[in-house]
């Protein structure tokens, strides 16, 4: 690659010979989307009243097993590429496995498996967690089965088509792990994936490992924290600058071992030191059964987010919570939130997140947050404020204002009727929901047994359906990119954007695989106009990069666009 000096840098993208690739890359979509027969659905906006029309309801991958503990991510190199894992169960004869659940195409079609393929499959035992790492690797974190009990990971280099052998992270006995990758190319641990999970072992401790190879190879494990009594769940996500930050219950010792403060540690040195606080703030979880809902079990464990806009609240650390008798939660279950404008040193008094009244028999539970590219706070949760005890639905509740204010949407078109799945314990429905977003788009993502048997369910929410985007976003970008033009090309486009203000860049295109064929900056830049040539050479043999669709990546101080181009033959 060249850069020629000039108000217009221009790259050589370079072919090895003998690497030319067949044709446009093209890839097997097994399942297309199942719309659910309801038809459009009105959700209500119980803050101001207003009557609100989403997609209806869906599966993202309609079968026969069990689906439960549902996550989903999204790819730091394509706004379009979405992963989603859960539970996946099966009775007769009984199997245990992880679903892999695929998007390429910004959820218009899903494709995917009830089992991940990585070897031994018959020894899996579910409890995933998942990620997608700075080259678009994805990764896999899951439980072992006897004998072989322990933390486990698989890799997928092509969108989860295939995965690797297992790797062995942890042999002790372990609560299911959580997954976080720095993509930030400004980070000083660009590239690092770290794994976090609860010891079932005195003193009951979060460990830590992690892998700057895409899951090829682990650090060992270490504990972050000595607890005084024992730790319960476990959550993470990197701050704007690279910062890891965890989170924990902390739980009593004795029967009914009570979740009763919440936990808290930062690393600042790529997980190799921790500062930790056992006791961040008090809690009051939820943990036991619902005898209102078929007594299901559920508990009240944090879930962390981290602002990493360059919006005001850039670098603010938000933990939500399911609690009940303790300010501001009811007698009932309620979503608390509590939040961090100081790097985790000081922590607010809890936020009631569900605007119903206090005290109304109605229970919220099962909270996971995400903060959005324009500074949101979105929670979602099961709620049966709109149907009788022994049922819910799903809400979402979003503040652009750092928590202060809420509005909530009813989001799922029908509602159910939690019951336990019997043979996993005592009233078991699965302990985890999720959410996250893509482009313009928010993902959650729950289990629902409306069908009959519980099932991963989603509906795809436009901002601009949800709450208008502040004029301030939309008026005083940081950056603009703009599409290359020609847009398909033959040998050479050129990448322009404008910067409003300094900051760090970087640019790079991708194959479809995920696999990095151009590197074209990496360097901090003042505000003005810039644009790159991109150059396609033909060598001697006629070699030259395959046509078909490409994506480049560019980021911005951690914001990340991403736009694709077709080269022609």
């Amino acid at each position: 690659m060249k850069f020629i000096k000039s108000p217009v840098k221009c790259v050589v993208w370079s072919c090895r010979p003998g690497s030319r690739k067949k044709g446009i890359l093209k890839f097997l979509l097994f399942f297309t989307i199942l719309l659910s027969p309801l038809g459009l659905c009105s959700q209500y906006n119980m803050t101001n009243g207003e009557l609100r029309t989403f997609s209806p309801n869906f599966r993202l991958y309609p079968g026969t097993m069990n689906q439960t503990e549902v996550f989903i991510v999204k790819s730091p190199l394509d706004d379009g590429i979405l992963f989603a894992s859960c539970n996946t169960l099966n009775f007769i004869p009984f199997f245990i496995s992880e679903g892999i659940y695929v998007t390429l195409d910004g959820g218009a079609t899903w494709q995917g498996s009830d089992t991940c393929s990585g070897k031994p499959i018959e020894f899996h035992g579910g409890d995933p967690g998942i990620t997608i790492d700075r080259n678009g690797t994805f990764i896999l974190t899951r439980l072992g089965r006897e004998p072989f009990v322990g933390l486990f990971s698989h890799y997928s280099s092509d969108q989860g088509r295939t995965w690797s052998d297992w790797k062995v992270i942890s042999t002790d006995d372990l609560e299911r792990a959580v997954l976080a990758s720095d993509c930030d190319p400004a980070s000083p641990f660009y590239g690092r994936t770290y794994a976090a999970w609860v010891k079932f072992a005195p003193p009951y401790p979060l460990m830590m490992a992690y892998t700057d190879n895409g899951a090829q190879t682990w650090s060992v494990p270490k504990a972050i924290n000595n607890p005084p009594n024992r730790s319960a769940g476990g959550d993470i996500d990197i701050g704007p600058g690279g910062e890891v930050y965890v989170c924990w219950a902390g739980v009593t010792d004795v029967s009914p071992f009570r979740e009763v403060y919440t936990g808290f540690a930062i690393s600042v040195s790529g997980g190799a030191s921790w500062t930790v606080t056992e006791n961040a703030f008090a809690m009051n979880g939820i943990n036991g059964i619902l005898r209102e809902k078929d007594s299901i079990r559920v508990n009240g464990l944090p879930s962390i987010a981290v602002d990493t806009t360059h919006g005001p609240h850039r670098g603010w650390i938000y933990i939500v919570t399911g609690q009940k008798n303790l300010s501001p939660a009811g007698s009932d279950p309620d979503i608390i939130l509590n939040r961090s404008t100081d790097g985790g040193k000081s922590w607010s008094p809890g936020i009631r997140v569900n605007q119903d009244a206090l005290n109304n028999g109605k229970i919220q539970y099962f909270p996971a947050i995400h903060v959005d590219k324009y500074g949101g706070i979105d929670i979602v949760f099961y709620d049966d404020r709109y149907t009788n005890s022994d049922s819910c639905g799903m809400m979402l509740a979003r503040s652009l204002d750092g928590g202060d204010t809420w509005r909530e949407y009813l989001i799922s078109d029908r509602n159910f009727k939690p019951t336990p799945i019997g043979g996993l314990g005592q009233g078991y429905q699965g302990d985890n929901i999720d959410l996250t977003s893509s482009g313009e788009t928010l993902w959650p993502v729950w289990m629902d047994n409306r069908t009959g048997i519980y099932q991963i369910w989603t509906v795809p929410l436009k901002f601009t359906e949800i709450s208008a985007i502040g004029d301030k976003e939309r008026e005083h970008p940081d950056f603009e990119l703009m599409q290359n033009q020609p847009n398909p090309f033959h040998n050479q486009t050129t990448i322009g954007y404008r910067l409003y203000r300094s900051g760090f860049v970087s640019l790079q295109v991708y194959d479809l695989s995920g696999q990095l064929v151009a590197d074209l900056i990496h360097e901090k830049q003042q505000p003005g106009s810039y644009s790159v040539k991109l150059v396609i050479p033909n060598s001697e043999n006629g070699s030259k990069s395959a046509p078909g669709v490409y994506v480049y990546r560019f980021r911005f101080d951690g914001e990340t666009r991403c736009k694709r181009l077709i080269i022609l033959n």
